[in-house]
């Protein structure tokens, strides 16, 4: 939701054609274009003689037939298990007999149930050939099970939901995570990008600045929630806090930043920042929220 500056390295996002992105890099847009999912999913394909695929996207049998045409597809690599990445995987690797990486999804109803991976990915994997070696970076956030991929001959790091081009990523608790998710784009920060490449649009150059003004934005996005709170001392819901904490971002979007700012909000009651004043409980939107009366006390002082 954020319109954050972005430096573009634009390739034809075209359904049913697998564009050269890279030296030994393609890639292939899945035909799920949408709101939440711009052109459709970037399906990458890397390396010329034994290929790896990430994210082969939603169920769709054209697709794998692309796929297949590129060359002998040897692993299938899933960045997270949202139904828009993966459940492609599963088709992909039983016509190809490739090796499924990736880690399970949570059960939050949200996950695709029939990823079954070969090899269950933890930080720091390498997935090493002849030709390059992709590294499991463990990215938690956006979903517990996210992972990106360095690829380091090229520098680009395969970013999946973690990173969007064009738009913020929503976090969904409970298996999204907003600490967590500050910390995995700081993690990021840490390799020397030179561009990223992520699971929805173009590849985005000046990786530093892109991944620092992010974090900045979900800073000043929290600081925001708790001005709001501590304007109206009472405990809020989720529905009277978020016109006030989301007020530069259009009302017909507030639904769904209705889900970041209750991750924004765990974050702050795991610090210790803000308290909750009903039983957890799925229902989310009808928790109460406000200041804990330690941060209340130091403001006043202040």
């Amino acid at each position: 939701m954020a319109n954050l500056p972005q430096q573009l390295i634009e390739h034809p996002l075209t359904h049913h054609l697998i564009v050269d992105i890279g030296p030994g890099i393609r890639r292939l847009v899945a035909t799920n274009q949408g709101p939440m999912t711009g052109p459709g999913t970037n399906t990458y394909i890397i390396g010329t003689e034994q290929l790896a695929v990430i994210d082969p996207g939603p169920l769709d049998a054209a697709h794998v037939q692309t796929l297949m045409g590129a060359g002998n597809i040897c692993w299938v690599v899933v960045t997270h298990t949202h139904p828009d990445h993966s459940p492609n995987a599963k088709a992909l690797a039983d016509v190809t007999g490739a090796q499924l990486l990736g880690m399970p999804g949570p059960d939050d109803g949200h996950q695709d149930e029939s990823f079954a991976p070969d090899v269950v990915l933890v930080d720091g994997y390498q997935l090493t050939t002849a030709e390059f070696t992709l590294q499991a970076v463990h990215t938690p956030g956006h979903v517990a099970n996210h992972f990106c991929f360095w690829h380091e001959r090229s520098g680009f790091m395969f970013t999946g939901d973690h990173v969007m081009q064009g738009a913020t990523v929503v976090i969904v608790p409970p298996s999204g995570d907003m600490k967590d998710y500050i910390a995995s784009v700081e993690k990021l920060a840490q390799f020397p990008i030179v561009a990223l490449a992520p699971g929805h649009g173009h590849l985005m150059a000046k990786a530093q600045e892109y991944l620092a003004a992010l974090v900045a934005h979900r800073l000043a996005r929290e600081a925001k929630i708790m001005s709001a709170m501590e304007n109206i001392p009472q405990p809020l819901t989720l529905a009277e806090l978020t016109p006030l904490a989301y007020d530069d971002v259009d009302g017909s979007l507030h639904a769904i930043a209705a889900y970041s700012l209750w991750a924004h909000l765990i974050k702050l009651e795991k610090e210790g920042r803000a308290v909750q004043h009903k039983e957890k409980h799925w229902l989310f939107d009808q928790a109460h929220w406000q200041l804990a009366e330690s941060v209340v006390k130091f403001d006043t002082k202040a």
